[in-house]
């Protein structure tokens, strides 16, 4: 008789990868959770409106989602972990900064430019990125927790920062933020890679040799240029660009720059309402992971419709909810956290089906342009809302009307087939 010795499975690095990536966006994340408590003291010490640092907030979080197809194109040029690492370095630069401004326009250099630019480079696209080269198997799982890593972070990192700032001032938050940056910078370096060829393998999930490498050369900012023209052409392209911009126009842009005001408002106190923050932080996790498992499985567009949809209706009812008991409050946490980002796995989903892998994240970060776009009108007009009417009653109502608009359009996407030539290589770049 003989027996045949079977070596042990070894953990795919692709994994590690994914947890060295999961911590640089719940880093991020904190830079963009300081926003939603530093919004109320910012303006009371420098006696600005609520407009007024709307405006910040709005360029932020603008520049935020420009950066994203920018950035991808960088992956591809520069490689992840070099990328990642100067997005944590401005992120630091900026918000360390931020904690000595004395002006408006130091303000808006700063927290609207250099945090915008390194919030862009850690940012959805970042999760995108990685799951689309290093994962074939449960890529849709790692997209979802790679994106609740990203949304919920941000949510958690709001009670603490809530109670910094009441306890220490508004600017022991950016000083945090900056220790954190600096903190996941080694980390990168040490543990990131770029491609599973970079160690002699191919995606989890794959078996064979390594693909050979195909990385495009020459300028990464005439790249995202004309990955935006080629996706351009095709109606799929503006159907979740489209979507993708209501949902940053009711989620970060709106509810996460402007709930802690708007409860503080109604007479809940600050840090109590940041509470309700990270509770739908918690919910979230859930119903992103949940998002990503069944978008391996199930029709995204369906799954789309019903996100946008349930969205819609939890804000509609928000208004209510604040005025009213205590439970409506839990009510609309609950129902509304698990929803908060679970549209972002079937959309990248979707993005790598019809324009392919190659192309998948420049084109998702364009998505996620849209959606930066939408966040940025929403932190703006509900800022310049409540300064106008004395509350967010329009802003969250309008908001709720965009979702159930989004959700009649999901169910289009993909209908017509997209040209070959766009699920094709890379285009070439000089």
């Amino acid at each position: 008789m003989s027996t045949t010795k079977t070596e042990p499975k070894r953990l795919h690095y692709a994994w590690v990868v994914m947890g060295v990536t999961f911590l640089t966006l719940l880093a991020a994340a904190g830079a963009r959770a300081a926003p939603g408590v530093m919004l109320l003291p910012l303006g009371n010490e420098f006696q600005w409106s609520r407009a007024t640092v709307s405006s910040v907030v709005a360029v932020n979080i603008f520049l935020y989602g420009l950066i994203g197809p920018f950035a991808a194109a960088l992956y591809v040029r520069l490689g992840l972990r070099r990328t990642m690492m100067l997005g944590m370095a401005l992120l630091a630069v900026g918000y360390g900064s931020t904690a000595f401004i004395k002006a408006y326009w130091q303000f808006l250099i700063l927290w609207g430019l250099v945090v915008g630019a390194g919030s862009g480079m850690a940012a959805t696209v970042l999760g995108a990125a990685v799951a689309n080269r290093w994962f074939t198997k449960h890529r849709g799982l790692v997209m979802g927790l790679l994106t609740a890593s990203a949304a919920t972070g941000q949510l958690v990192f709001l009670p603490w920062f809530a109670s910094l700032v009441t306890t220490a001032g508004w600017r022991s938050a950016p000083l945090v933020v900056t220790g954190v940056s600096l903190a996941m910078i080694p980390i990168i370096w040490v543990f990131m890679r770029d491609e599973p060829r970079d160690l002699g393998l191919r995606p989890f999930g794959e078996v064979g040799a390594p693909d050979a490498e195909v990385r495009a050369v020459g300028n990464p900012a005439k790249l995202a240029i004309t990955t935006l023209i080629d996706a351009a052409r095709t109606r799929d392209f503006w159907l979740l660009a489209g979507s993708f911009f209501a949902c940053g126009a009711s989620t970060n842009g709106l509810i996460g720059t402007h709930l802690v005001a708007a409860a503080f408002d109604c007479g809940i106190p600050e840090v109590r309402a940041a509470g309700l923050l990270a509770m739908m932080g918690l919910f979230d996790l859930m119903g992103t992971m949940l998002s990503g498992w069944l978008s391996d499985r199930y029709n995204n567009r369906a799954l789309l419709f019903g996100y946008y949809g349930l969205r819609g209706i939890s804000l509609l009812f928000l208004p209510t909810a604040l005025l009213g008991p205590v439970a409506g409050l839990g009510i609309f946490a609950v129902f509304y956290g698990l929803d908060w980002v679970a549209t972002v796995p079937p959309t990248a989903r979707l993005t790598g089906d019809i324009f392919g892998r190659e192309r998948a994240s420049i084109v998702f970060g364009w998505i996620v342009a849209a959606h930066q776009v939408g966040a940025a009108c929403a932190a703006y007009g509900a800022g310049a809302v409540r300064t106008a009417f004395g509350n967010y009653a329009w802003a969250f109502t309008g908001a709720g009307m965009l979702c159930v608009i989004a959700a009649l359009g999901v169910l289009t996407i993909g209908k017509k087939k997209t040209p070959d030539d766009l699920r094709g290589g890379l285009p070439a770049a000089s």
